[in-house]
């Protein structure tokens, strides 16, 4: 029993058992017809009517041809339809249309492909979504990189960017025009990775490892981190992170600077206590004249320390933001008379004339720290005061000035003293930078620092300062500090 249910099964079920039956059904027709028309005469004809017969028999094989050849079409027709529903959704497919299904009922072989090729464009659909998800999700984060992302291919083509990547590519590609025309006159392809990133793409594709390297284009410095991309052992390409790191290695040159300046300016003040001190200890010194002497250097020594700590504490917490402002409206000629006349004895002292101008009309500004500005006039006064000879004269002045259309009151501190060279004048502002490399320290008693935390205090009153200088000539400080409160 079983044997006739898959038997019948496969004949319902199969194409292979479909042809078989409609083969067996077209036989069986044919010599239903055959027994039917002859066995009606044979009884009543002879077999010397020969010719008869073969008419019959001819009349037969019309019939059964024609049979045969209906139920043949019919039955190609039912199978090259189901074929050609798959050949169309095919053809959808190859185009993109990943949604393309087959609608195949049967179940024979044919509707068991239908259905698998419908599971196939199912599965193939839903890697097809979860790859450009995939592509938007890595386009997103590119997009949102700071750093600058470019990919190679093996011969040295771009084949992807993020958009800093591609304006950093725009901005490089001035680099080697004339070195890629002469390669293409040579006869050589140009390659299309700049020229700052040439030898780290060499180096990678030759050697087959990541490189990370500094690098410095048009006064910037770039970290480049750049990484073969492989496929089965094979170099095919590479991909380079690009970040711009001019404001770290700025702020470490910085450091390094600070550190080693800020050491120098301690070692001989502590040198000169160490020393002065175990000679008083040690009794080396005899008479009371020589032993206040020591003492007297041990003093400055030590207020110069003092100085450099304090200052140093100042511009420290100005640079981090940490710095206390007392705003309010200041008429600032009560400062210029107030500094001029801190200064007045130890100028006379140095026979410097030190002198004042300032306007009747008060020189009112609405927001201004009345003691930061104290501060900067005074560590201006004291550079001047230190750096002028006896007889010269400095100085201090005040009056309203206008600016692009915008209110402003200029202050200015200016000597005849030694000057500083036009080629210091830009770095003067620096910390521990100073110009005159040959004067000793002992005779200068400054910190390096000064200059600094005036910019940093004008700065914080959102003003500007302005250096006009010649070496042998004399220099001026000019401040603008502007009127209205700053928003």
């Amino acid at each position: 029993m079983n044997l006739w249910q898959r038997l019948i099964g496969f004949l319902l079920r199969s194409v292979v058992g479909k042809l078989w039956a409609t083969i067996m059904l077209l036989v069986a027709v044919v010599l239903l017809i055959v027994g039917v028309l002859l066995l009606q005469y044979v009884e009543f004809i002879s077999f010397e009517d020969a010719h008869k017969v073969k008419v019959l028999f001819v009349l037969t094989a019309v019939i059964g041809f024609s049979l045969s050849t209906f139920f043949a079409f019919f039955l190609s027709r039912k199978i090259q339809q189901p074929l050609l529903q798959l050949k169309d959704a095919a053809d959808s497919i190859s185009q993109g249309n990943y949604s393309t299904r087959v609608n195949i009922r049967s179940s024979d072989e044919i509707g068991e492909l239908a259905n698998t090729f419908n599971h196939m464009t199912e599965q193939l659909d839903r890697l097809i979504h979860d790859l450009n998800h995939e592509k938007n999700h890595l386009a997103s984060i590119l997009r949102s990189m700071g750093d600058s992302v470019i990919t190679f291919s093996a011969d040295g083509k771009v084949i992807l960017t993020n958009p800093s990547g591609h304006l950093l590519i725009n901005q490089w590609s001035g680099l080697d025009v004339a070195w890629q025309e002469e390669l293409f006159e040579g006869g050589v392809a140009p390659s299309e990775v700049p020229m700052p990133l040439r030898e780290l793409f060499q180096r990678v594709m030759q050697e087959g490892r990541d490189v990370t390297e500094k690098i410095h284009v048009l006064s910037n410095v770039w970290s480049v981190v750049m990484a073969p991309l492989q496929s089965k052992g094979v170099i095919r390409g590479a991909v380079a992170v690009i970040r711009n790191v001019t404001e770290e290695h700025k702020l470490e040159k910085l450091r390094r600077d600070f550190v080693a300046n800020i050491s120098h300016e301690i070692r001989t003040p502590l040198s000169m206590l160490q020393g002065y001190s175990e000679a008083l200890l040690d009794d080396i010194v005899v008479t009371p004249e020589d032993r206040k002497e020591l003492v007297q250097v041990i003093h400055d020594e030590s207020l110069r320390m003092g100085r450099l700590v304090n200052d140093f504490l100042d511009i420290a917490r100005m640079e981090a933001g940490h710095v206390d402002m007392n705003f309010q409206e200041v008429d600032l000629r009560h400062v210029v008379k107030r500094v001029h006349r801190k200064f007045q004895v130890y100028a006379k002292e140095r026979e410097v004339k030190l002198l004042a101008e300032l306007p009747k009309n008060p020189l009112l500004v609405k927001e201004a720290d009345e003691d930061r500005l104290e501060q900067v006039l005074t560590n201006l006064l004291d550079n001047a005061l230190r750096h002028t000879p006896g007889g010269k004269s400095i100085t201090l002045a005040g009056k309203p000035a206008n600016v692009n259309g915008s209110e402003f009151v200029q202050l200015s501190v200016s000597d005849e003293g030694q000057g500083i060279p036009t080629e210091d004048v830009p770095y003067i502002f620096e910390r521990f930078y100073k110009a005159d490399k040959a004067r000793k320290r002992g005779s200068s008693g400054g910190t390096g620092l000064g200059l600094a935390i005036v910019k940093n205090l004008i700065d914080l009153h959102h003003g500007r300062i302005v250096v006009e200088s010649e070496a042998g000539t004399g220099t001026s400080f000019m401040l603008l500090l502007p009127v209205e409160a700053h928003q």
